[in-house]
């Protein structure tokens, strides 16, 4: 199954019954295993979890530090970036050449690179003590 399919099929099990806008987010790892998550919603709007989060901890979880590739889907008309906190996140585990693939139900793409989606990232680096 390729990451945008599994993307595609996560993002069916979002839970999103206030603003019905439900979002896939497959990685794969540096190991080669597909991670799936999706957007879960909460009524206090801050306690959702991201769809790219989700992903991501579940590749933790499984003891995998390291994004290889991501792909976000969502029925959009245009492909939809993640938030700024999960641009954080995934600079966290991935580097800044690998590819994010940002996908719309309706067909339309948009790869850009970790460097591009977040651009001067905070790093370990800037909490080196000099």
């Amino acid at each position: 199954m390729s990451l945008y399919d599994a993307a595609c099929k996560v993002r069916e099990n979002a839970y999103a019954p206030y603003s019905d806008f439900k979002v896939g987010a497959a990685l794969r790892s540096g190991s080669g295993a597909v991670y799936v998550g999706c957007n879960v919603e909460n009524v206090a709007y801050p306690e959702g979890t991201c769809a790219e989060a989700g992903a991501i901890a579940a590749m933790v979880a499984a003891g995998d530090t390291t994004i290889t590739e991501l792909v976000v889907v969502a029925d959009s008309p245009s492909p939809v970036p993640p938030c700024g906190g999960c641009r954080q996140k995934i600079a966290e585990f991935a580097a800044q050449d690998v590819q994010v693939t940002l996908c719309s139900l309706q067909g339309a793409r948009l790869t850009v690179s970790v460097a591009e989606l977040l651009p001067g990232a905070f790093g370990v680096g800037h909490m080196d003590q000099a």
